[in-house]
């Protein structure tokens, strides 16, 4: 009995204890949680980690870094990705990590990166005729790599332009690529993806023209001057006005170093490579300045050597698929016996040894000429006196007449849409095939005013060509020229009347741009 009762009782002191628990809790409910709390400590489990990212095929997953930002990781990634630039993966990547805001990410954190490329890419030219209308405009290396050269290319494109052409090399002798040569020691890679941009650029059915300063190159006389133009007076390197800019046209290795770099360019994906610059120094003393050829084959003049290596060029070039186009001067198109004994552009000969011909005539640059004191506010007269004796001199030659149009204000008070609709007009009616624009600053706003007119005018300005589309056929031109006949005024283009052709007459000559 007393066993039971001792059992009566404790069963009695538990329900006690337990309803005496129950009341306080109710009169204080954090005693109940503080309670739980406590009794639940001991047995608590670890949070589980986050389950791994996975990626979805064609991403990658990247685990942030202490100090990592999203652009810092677009930068790292953007040569295994698709994307053109570090901005436009950046975005991609906020994208794909939904919709991921701030600049910075979490040591640890793990992010998917889009667009992950399994081999990287290989282009090819896409074929166009030699007379295929090209419209275009002109970007330096620093902008075509960039986001804001890919939004110009993109509203190029939007309002009518089919082609862009941009710096490989300029003439500071800087290569924009990555190009292994012993000589293209001075590069900035710019456009860091050769092929990537070339792939773009066919995407919105457009027209790749690379471009190419040949023979001035800054930066291969500065650290190669044995390369040099050299100084008859002193034995060292010649300065065109004080400047180190000229390497010697008739040098071997210099020619080798530019038909190299065209070659790479070429099978990289390119439709078209452009050289500027192929030509001798035309400005500084002439009498003064050495070449090579002129010891080695007496002979030879300066037209015979611009001649022979445009023949080696052309040669080594045309067989991979794209096209070869040459920027001459405008000036050359009087024939003048001083022009072609310093520049060697001898417009006959070059044309024999390229698809396209591209003769720079900016009305701006004609001061001087035919009696016209402001030449940059007479578009009309100039482009057309320039075409029709372009189109003379290259009668039955084959090669097509693309111009360099003006697409900026200097030396001129008209420069507007009309200024440009002027030109392009002009040109067509006068023979030329296309148009390429020139700013240095890469300011089209007036062509992309004048390019929607234009287009609406179907016929007016220009044909419409359009890559992958066959075109028209074009029309034959009349062989008869209405321009002057074909003799040279006595001015010089550049600077008024030309006295003499004697090297100090020249050096006077003020030729700009190429």
């Amino acid at each position: 009995m007393s066993r039971l009762s001792n059992m009566l009782f404790q069963l009695a002191v538990s329900a006690f204890v337990l309803f005496s628990l129950e009341a306080a809790a109710v009169q204080n409910p954090h005693a109940a949680r503080l309670i739980q709390v406590k009794a639940g400590t001991s047995s608590k489990k670890k949070p589980e980690p986050p389950a791994p990212v996975i990626a979805p095929p064609g991403s990658d997953v990247y685990q942030a870094q202490r100090g990592d930002s999203i652009s810092s990781v677009a930068r790292k990634y953007l040569k295994r990705t698709k994307f053109l630039t570090s901005m436009e993966l950046g975005e991609a990547i906020r994208a794909a990590n939904q919709n991921r805001q701030g600049v910075f990410l979490k040591s640890g954190e793990q992010i998917i990166i889009p667009g992950i490329l399994e081999s990287p890419i290989v282009e090819k030219p896409v074929p166009v005729a030699r007379d295929f209308e090209v419209r275009a405009i002109y970007l330096t290396g620093v902008m075509a790599g960039s986001d804001h050269g890919e939004r110009i290319i993109r509203h190029w494109r939007e309002v009518g332009g089919n082609a862009v052409v941009f710096d490989i090399k300029d003439s500071d002798g800087i290569v924009n690529i990555a190009f292994d040569h012993p000589l293209a020691t001075g590069q900035r890679h710019y456009i860091s993806d050769l092929p990537k941009l070339i792939r773009f650029l066919h995407s919105e059915n457009m027209h790749a023209i690379a471009r190419i300063a040949i023979f001035r190159d800054e930066h291969l006389v500065t650290t190669h001057p044995e390369l040099a133009v050299k100084s008859h007076s002193t034995g060292q390197a010649w300065r065109e006005n004080g400047k180190l800019v000229w390497t010697d046209p008739s040098n071997p290795k210099v020619q080798d170093y530019n038909i190299a770099l065209a070659k790479f360019v070429a099978q990289s994906g390119v439709d078209e490579v452009q050289f500027d610059y192929v030509r001798f120094p035309a400005e500084g003393d002439q009498k003064d300045a050495g070449f090579s050829f002129q010891a080695d084959n007496p002979k030879q003049q300066r037209s015979d050597v611009i001649a022979n290596f445009l023949d080696r060029a052309y040669a080594q070039i045309h067989p991979t698929g794209v096209l070869l186009s040459l920027d001459v001067f405008g000036v050359m198109a009087w024939q003048r016996s001083v022009d072609l004994a310093h520049t060697g552009q001898d417009i006959v000969a070059m044309a024999k040894h390229c698809d396209v011909l591209s003769p720079m005539i900016y009305p701006s640059h004609f001061f001087g000429m035919d009696g016209i004191a402001r030449p940059g506010d007479a578009p009309e007269h100039f482009i057309g006196e320039s075409m029709e004796r372009f189109k003379l001199i290259t009668k039955d030659s084959g090669v097509v007449i693309r111009p360099w149009l003006q697409a900026f204000a200097w030396r001129t008070k008209t420069y507007s849409p009309k200024y440009v609709e002027v030109q392009i007009e002009v040109a067509k009616q006068k023979g030329g095939i296309g148009f390429l624009f020139w700013n240095a600053n890469n300011d089209y706003s007036k062509p992309y005013t004048a390019m929607p007119e234009m287009r609406a005018a179907k016929g007016r300005y220009f044909r419409g060509d359009e890559v992958g589309v066959k075109s028209d056929p074009v029309a034959a031109m009349p062989a008869v020229s209405t321009a002057a006949p074909l003799v040279a005024p006595n001015t010089n283009v550049m600077s008024g009347p030309a006295s003499s052709s004697t090297g100090s007459a020249h050096a006077a000559q003020k030729i700009w741009r190429h």
